[in-house]
């Protein structure tokens, strides 16, 4: 049933103030944080009945039943027009990230090699290594793509690194907001193909995709892939953890040999919470994108008014904005610093961080082809991004 619930808000500044999760926790009271990807919004009505009503009644087991992956594959039969998530073989696992671990448990072995395409999210390369995998980079291509010939010399590496090779694909890709197209995906489907690696899709993304690009399930075009995915990114719920594996028809018995006790993990009440999310929440979703839309176009003004100089190209998905800081003129101390690694700001976040108040995330913690650039989370009122880039301005023009 879809609700017309779409009570959507951004949440007001003194209302975020009595968050205690890290984003408003990290840094002091003055600072306007807009790094982690945490949104500004008050929760959706559906959901936050469903994990009010979860309370009262005493529902806080252990999750079960399937009822989380049906609602997936409704979502994905109405949103990206594909009916190929079969609830077979799909499996409940605690968060993405942990489910990319699993199933590169079931993919790979200790000491075969991962690619990832940087700038890509950050935990890619912790989670990956403590793994025991080694990863291979396969770098984006100038205009921030996927760039074939690197992608097709990173798998050859990584057959000559070990026997049972995977891709873990971003998708959308996170930082840079690009949405892969269809013809994209075929084309990386074939050379996984050719060279025998296995295809693992990060697609925690795909609810948020913005007018103008179309979401492509990596399962739609290579049946031996596995995509994870969520709806903690969409609705806002990155406190209650859970989320879905599912596998293409070729990979399902890979996906079939996942331990029981792996969805053990998921909390029940978050997955009553997606649920809810992905039945009722398409309203409230709707007035999301819509809210995340202006702001893309507000955040384009306001770069070219108080940030001149900065190049980036607007996100196409998510609610994060990939800034080129590189002619700004601003200290660029993030060479040679570990992906993935957030113990050290440093370049154009630290300068902001200092200088304006105004908490980025560094680009070096997404690896290679991230120095000089910050990812900017515009997932918040306009009220507060504007102030953010005023401030912004003001300690660029005073050095």
């Amino acid at each position: 049933t879809v609700s017309n619930d779409a009570e959507f808000r951004w949440s007001t500044l003194p209302e975020l103030r009595e968050r205690t999760s890290i984003k408003w926790r990290a840094y002091g009271p003055d600072v306007l944080p807009l790094w982690v990807a945490e949104m500004d919004c008050a929760l959706a009505p559906p959901v936050a009945r469903a994990v009010t009503e979860a309370v009262g009644r005493g529902d806080t087991g252990y999750p079960a039943g399937t009822a989380y992956p049906e609602a997936l594959a409704a979502f994905a039969a109405e949103r990206w027009s594909w009916d190929g998530l079969d609830v077979a073989r799909a499996r409940l696992v605690p968060d993405v990230m942990i489910g990319v671990v699993e199933v590169l448990r079931l993919l790979t072995g200790p000491g075969d090699a991962v690619v990832v395409t940087p700038p890509v999210y950050g935990p890619f390369f912790a989670f990956v290594a403590s793994a025991g995998r080694a990863v291979v980079d396969a770098p984006l291509g100038a205009e921030g793509r996927l760039d074939l010939d690197a992608l097709a010399a990173a798998f050859a590496r990584a057959r000559e690194l070990g026997p049972r090779p995977a891709f873990l694909l971003c998708n959308p890709h996170n930082p840079t907001g690009v949405v892969h197209t269809r013809s994209e995906l075929e084309q990386v489907a074939a050379l996984a193909r050719e060279h025998g690696v296995r295809i693992v899709s990060d697609e925690i993304h795909a609810p948020l995709v913005l007018p103008g690009a179309r979401f492509t399930p990596m399962v739609s075009v290579a049946d031996d892939a596995i995509a994870l995915t969520s709806a903690s990114k969409a609705f806002n719920l990155a406190g209650l953890k859970a989320a879905v594996a599912y596998a293409g028809p070729g990979a399902a018995a890979d996906l079939a040999r996942m331990p029981e006790e792996v969805g053990h993990g998921a909390s029940h009440v978050a997955v009553l919470a997606h649920t809810a999310a992905l039945c009722e929440g398409r309203d409230w979703l709707d007035a999301l994108l819509a809210a995340l839309d202006a702001n893309r176009t507000l955040l384009g003004e306001l770069l070219a008014e108080h940030l001149p100089g900065t190049r980036w190209r607007a996100p196409e998905a998510t609610y994060l904005a990939w800034l080129d800081l590189r002619d700004l003129g601003l200290p660029a101390d993030d060479g040679g610093l570990r992906p993935g690694s957030t113990t050290h700001l440093a370049g154009p976040a630290k300068f902001f961080l200092e200088r304006a108040g105004v908490a980025l995330s560094a680009g070096h913690t997404y690896g290679q082809g991230g120095a000089g650039f910050a990812r900017l989370n515009m997932a918040t009122s306009p009220a507060v991004l504007r102030e953010a880039l005023e401030r912004m301005g003001r300690a660029l023009r005073d050095g």
